[in-house]
């Protein structure tokens, strides 16, 4: 009975002249059931930032990547189930929340630096707008209120983020407003995870960087599968490979008001994308 109620319907759409609601591809919202994080995702990625009520554990702006295998949405199907089942999404249900980020930039993110040092905000965002929503695409801003990078300087910034289907990466738009200065050096990267047996890239380019390696928090279960990271600043002044803040950056000096643009991506292992030569030439091509 149900396939003939079916192809009732489709056949009085299609004689109506009426199509199908597309299928949703993309999505990203505010979680106020799990510490205010703002998830999103497309078809083959997804991620967080983390937002006022976590604070503390950790207050900081970068991305958390969560793997994932290519095709639906899953992230309001990990969030409903983990109200019931403590650490659902640090498990592998066809992905999970295997990334390790505590304070740092994480899966890519942006921040100032200053005499060496990276300049974490004091709060994590505080305020978000949905700009743009089609099946196919999504537009955010995150808000980050101002704090203190310097004596008598601090910085705010407006984090606006475009995801789209079909692609590894998101497009980052970082607007930094100053006051006590008027340009700051920004720097735009992620995490190294040395004990995690990290690749770094063989790109040969000044305006990306790449890595590969395995999943980085053991803390739930065992980790099956690697992650890859990349970063990509069109318009970078230089980069910096630091063991010392153990991160991979791209440098810009930025005016306030000015917006610092760049594009992060990631993959896993488990999806399509095997190994560490795939993913750079993905990065080396983008």
């Amino acid at each position: 009975m149900r396939k003939v109620v079916t192809l009732v319907l489709a056949t009085i759409l299609a004689f109506v002249g009426c199509k199908a609601p597309a299928q949703k591809k993309v999505m990203a919202r505010v979680v106020p059931e799990r510490a205010d994080d703002f998830v999103f995702e497309n078809d083959l990625i997804a991620g967080r930032f983390y937002g006022k009520a976590l604070e503390g554990n950790p207050t900081s702006p970068g991305l958390d990547i969560w793997v994932k295998l290519p095709g639906k949405l899953v992230a309001d199907e990990w969030y409903a189930n983990a109200l019931t089942e403590e650490n659902y999404y640090h498990k592998d249900h066809g992905g999970k929340d295997c990334y390790k980020v505590a304070v740092s930039l994480g899966g890519g993110a942006s921040v100032p630096l200053i005499d060496g040092q990276l300049c974490w905000p004091a709060t994590n965002y505080r305020s978000y707008k949905i700009l743009e929503k089609t099946s196919e695409k999504i537009v955010f801003e995150l808000s980050y209120p101002a704090w203190e990078v310097s004596d008598g300087v601090s910085a705010s910034l407006v984090k606006k983020v475009t995801v789209t289907a079909g692609t590894y990466f998101i497009k980052v738009d970082d607007t930094y407003t100053y006051s006590g200065t008027d340009i700051l050096t920004i720097a735009a990267g992620f995490k190294l995870h040395g004990e995690q047996n990290t690749v770094r890239d063989q790109l040969e380019a000044s305006d990306r960087l790449a890595i590969w390696e395995y999943a980085s928090d053991q803390s739930v279960e065992p980790e099956d599968g690697l992650i890859g990271v990349a970063i990509v600043v069109p318009d970078a002044d230089s980069t910096l490979v630091s063991e010392e803040l153990d991160h991979a950056l791209l440098l810009k000096d930025v005016p306030s008001g000015g917006t610092f643009s760049y594009c992060v991506g990631s993959c896993w292992s488990k999806g399509d994308i095997k190994s560490s030569v795939e993913w750079f030439n993905l990065v080396r091509e983008l």
